[in-house]
């Protein structure tokens, strides 16, 4: 696809990134030239120095042949008045990262309005991630493919385990659950297993299957498997807002410490069911005095990566609550990886992923056949979501007899709403989804999967 993206930031340079990669061509915009240098030059892209939001600037960019226009700078009036522009100039699909609540309230009467293909909240977007491990505690990460019915879950295996020093295929014949480990990460290296290979403590391992299956796993390990009942969050932010708000819908208590007054105050008026409490969270006595040890899982939302990894530091070193710790910086997986701070939230990588996923979603038209995508592992692995469409080489033939590339795993099978977990003699249909776990970058089309 031909794709034009405004704002040269962290979200903005991370997209580029990740859409380089599939053979798009690109061309990026922002008023500053040296983001714009550094970008064009780190990853082979055109760019142009100037307002994005300026006909003259699109037309240069070529928004008359673009396929997609991307605005992610910091102003959510000139994200929209980019993509309004790109509209009515070029008839392309356009995404916005729009962040003010007052917007997010409205975001259906904007995306009509504007004909906007996406509209982002990247504070929304990073509570809705954290909601959705504090619903299932023990995971570190979970991922949802087939609407819902199908997820990914990454789990870390403890000292004493029943997983330790076991071969997968005896896991699955020992506890007969209809799931399937389809990745382990173990310290810098990266497998999708067969049947013979052995887990170890501390070993990170991606497990898919549909929900019910999953939780039914868990179980039988001896997992928690229920929502946590409680949360305190440091930091009352955006982030902190529409966690909080999430949350209480679905029964948690929330306790929320923020340094500001004025902002205390607003978040008491807009989460009357929440407990404020004005002061410094990095305060630990504070802390203590507002029962942190008895807290079932802690969110350090900050504005500092710092003081995030500080605080899940010290509630470690108190109790066995689930950490969630958010960080801005990617530079610093290299440091925290070693620390277990539980679950780690990069907010910037999570608004960029849910918009690659959106631009493979426009290519389908294209020629992709790729419903969701996720990049794991640090983008080294690919989860997928292929559809099978008719005259496709893989329908009606027995995986077993399929000739597939290595490093490769079919996870999943959505037949008709009915989520299988797949054997040597189990057939894809066409109309089926198929959830592919894989070491190779860039495939398109679930053909892909075979070898020439």
């Amino acid at each position: 696809m031909q794709i034009i993206i405004v704002g040269c930031g962290n979200v903005g340079t991370t997209i580029v990134e990740k859409l380089s990669k599939e053979g798009h061509n690109i061309t990026v915009i922002d008023t500053k030239s040296d983001a714009v240098k550094n970008v064009s030059i780190n990853f082979d892209v055109m760019g142009i120095v100037g307002n994005g939001a300026g006909y003259s600037i699109q037309k240069d960019a070529g928004i008359e042949d673009a396929d997609l226009l991307i605005a992610v700078t910091d102003s959510d009036e000139l994200n929209l008045l980019c993509c309004l522009i790109a509209k009515k100039a070029g008839g392309c699909h356009t995404i916005a990262r729009v962040r003010n609540p007052v917007y997010s309230r409205e975001i259906e009467f904007i995306k009509e309005e504007l004909g906007l293909s996406m509209v982002i909240n990247p504070e929304d977007a990073a509570a809705m991630e954290i909601a959705r491990v504090l619903k299932f505690p023990s995971a570190i990460k979970i991922d949802t493919f087939a609407k819902g019915k199908i997820e990914l879950v990454k789990y870390r295996i403890e000292e004493g385990s029943s997983l330790c020093d076991q071969a997968l295929k005896d896991i699955s014949y020992k506890m007969k659950c209809d799931v399937l480990v389809c990745m382990v990460e173990r310290g810098e290296n990266v497998y999708i297993p067969d049947g013979n290979f052995i887990l170890r403590a501390k070993d990170e391992i991606s497990v898919v299957g549909s929900v019910r299956n999953s939780i039914q796993f868990f179980k039988k390990l001896g997992v928690p498997t229920t929502r946590a009942k409680n949360t305190f969050i440091v930091g009352g932010g955006e982030t902190a807002y529409y966690l909080a708000k999430q949350l209480i819908s679905i029964g948690i208590s929330v306790k929320i410490v923020e340094r500001n007054k004025a902002r205390c105050e607003e978040l008491s008026e807009l989460l009357p069911q929440a407990t404020l409490i004005y002061g410094d969270g990095t305060d630990r006595s504070l802390l203590m005095e507002e029962g942190l040890p008895k807290a079932e899982s802690f969110v350090a939302l900050t504005n500092f990566d710092e003081e995030n990894i500080m605080l899940s530091l010290f509630v470690k070193s108190l109790s066995k609550a689930k950490l969630i710790t958010k960080v801005h910086r990617i530079s610093y997986d290299e440091i925290i990886g070693g620390l277990d701070l539980g679950s780690i939230i990069y907010p910037k990588y999570i608004t960029a992923e849910s918009i690659v996923k959106q631009a493979r979603a426009l290519s389908n038209s294209i020629g992709s056949n790729i419903e969701t995508l996720y990049r794991i592992s640090n983008d080294r692995v690919e989860a997928l979501e292929f559809i099978v469409k008719e005259d496709s080489p893989v329908a009606g033939i027995p995986l077993q007899e399929l000739r597939l590339k290595p490093n490769l795993l079919i996870c999943s099978i959505n037949h008709k709403g009915n989520i299988i977990t797949p054997g040597g003699q189990s057939k894809i249909a066409v109309g089926d989804t198929v959830v592919i776990v894989t070491t190779i970058t860039g495939l398109h089309d679930i053909k892909d999967i075979l070898k020439p």
